[in-house]
């Protein structure tokens, strides 16, 4: 079983729903959070469409280091340009698929803030981790689109809104 291969198409597949999600993203309330202690929807789209590179980072470092490379939004002004992250995101992910050995997924990888380890993980494992927060962050943006009345676009099965699988 080649394990990057099905790494590489379940990245295609989650691309496909999270392209339909950014096509429905209302720039205009960019600023806009459903809460005090919930992310402003364009700061939770850049993120979702960042989330790939995880993928890229978890081949191609040891660790991240939040002490040293502290985490800095992108913003975009378009939904164009939301979608050109994410196409830059994919693009970098991909590539450090095919050129990774599937040795390379045994190998371990640290997310922290200077002592405090947050995550310590095999590469393999840090890469399903990418998948699952792209999954989770998705899921609240259809919650953010509920709230402000914007069809919620399918994603593993049908919605009140989109009815295919």
């Amino acid at each position: 079983m080649d394990i990057l291969k099905l790494l590489s198409t379940e990245l295609a597949s989650e691309a496909q729903t999270t392209r339909k999600f950014f096509a429905s993203v209302p720039m205009e309330k960019a600023d806009w959070a459903p809460h005090e202690k919930s992310m402003k929807i364009q700061a939770l789209a850049t993120h979702i469409a960042e989330l790939p590179g995880w993928i890229k980072l978890a081949l191609t470092t040891k660790e991240l280091d939040f002490a040293i490379a502290p985490y800095e939004p992108v913003t975009v002004k378009s939904n164009d340009d939301l979608l050109a992250l994410l196409e830059k995101s994919l693009t970098e992910a991909n590539e450090s698929l095919v050129n990774a050995k599937e040795e390379d997924l045994n190998e371990r990888w640290l997310l922290r803030t200077g002592e405090t380890i947050h995550v310590d993980v095999t590469v393999y494992e840090m890469i399903r981790i990418a998948f699952s927060q792209t999954t989770h962050h998705r899921a609240q943006l259809g919650v953010y689109f509920r709230l402000l009345n914007i069809a919620v676009p399918a994603s593993y099965g049908p919605t009140a809104d989109d009815h295919t699988f």
